[in-house]
């Protein structure tokens, strides 16, 4: 990647951290997310949010990715934020609107919860779902409005 790429970035704030053996951006601090966001999508002209991925990193943190492209500049890079479970990350739906279904299939799948969100609903599992399945501690219950939950699913097709 880029040096002046990432210098330009870092400079943001103080906090932003560069991985050069992963070669993405680490945010621990999510309260300044929302400012990096949106001076990514203003400044730096990363106009495409390809993806977010929620990940359980157990212990009681989580990790969300966030992938970025600029269609002006052909460059992509990576942000990583780093929190407790209990954290609310701001919504970055504002900004990049795409940021919409991502952010709700984090909440659905891993209980993300996002500030500033317009839906923030689950998107899909029914509301009366317990738990989210994406996480290492989910147990799948047994039955659902008295359906069975099969647990063993070698033999499907």
């Amino acid at each position: 990647m880029d040096s002046n790429l990432i210098n330009s970035i870092k400079a943001i704030n103080d906090s932003i951290i560069f991985d050069e053996d992963s070669q993405l951006f680490i945010i621990e601090n999510v309260d300044i997310w929302i400012g990096v966001a949106k001076r990514l999508r203003e400044d730096f002209e990363f106009d495409y949010l390809m993806c977010i991925t929620s990940l359980d990193l157990q212990e009681g943190k989580l990790s969300l990715a966030y992938n970025l492209h600029s269609t002006t500049t052909k460059k992509t890079i990576e942000f990583q934020l780093i929190f407790d479970e209990s954290a609310e990350i701001h919504s970055v739906e504002s900004i990049w609107k795409t940021a919409d279904w991502h952010e709700r299939e984090a909440y659905d799948m891993m209980g993300i919860k996002f500030s500033n969100h317009p839906d923030m609903k689950r998107i899909l599992l029914p509301e009366d779902w317990e738990g989210y399945p994406l996480k290492k501690d989910y147990k799948v219950a047994d039955y659902y409005h008295g359906m069975h939950i099969p647990k063993d699913k070698t033999n499907w097709e």
